[in-house]
């Protein structure tokens, strides 16, 4: 199907960041598991081709996790000793959020406390993103 072919509306517009990462198939398995996310499409991660791009969904954002690729300049915070990104995931119940991250494998950074309005805490994953997951408290 070309973009000719699309019925109106079939996309917005919007930014989507991608998570560059070693060991792209386990870390689609702990978004999966630490936070709820649902796989809407994938390219790769087979035995013929282990490279993996996948977009994921939490709630109604859209990310995107692929395996590094140092000859397309696409590094892993692993490769770079450190992000240059730290991700805002706003949920309901951050505390629940953050147990359920650190039970299958992030580090706790920094414990989820009530800070300028937000109820917020941070992660950092297996594959060296860091993640603040919070929510703005009732004013």
């Amino acid at each position: 199907m070309t973009p000719d072919e699309h019925p109106a509306g079939w996309f917005q517009p919007g930014l989507s960041p991608q998570l560059s990462v070693r060991r792209g198939q386990a870390a689609i398995e702990f978004y999966i598991a630490a936070f709820g996310a649902d796989e809407t499409h994938r390219v790769g991660g087979t035995e013929d081709n282990p490279a993996v791009v996948a977009q994921l969904r939490v709630g109604s954002s859209l990310f995107w996790v692929s395996d590094e690729s140092p000859l397309n300049q696409h590094y892993s915070p692993e490769s770079l000793g450190g992000t240059t990104v730290r991700l805002l995931l706003v949920v309901d119940q951050p505390r629940d959020m953050v147990i359920r991250a650190v039970a299958v494998g992030a580090t706790l950074v920094a414990p989820v406390e009530e800070a300028h309005g937000w109820l917020l805490g941070r992660i950092q994953d297996p594959f060296g993103h860091h993640w603040e997951i919070g929510r703005p408290l009732a004013t």
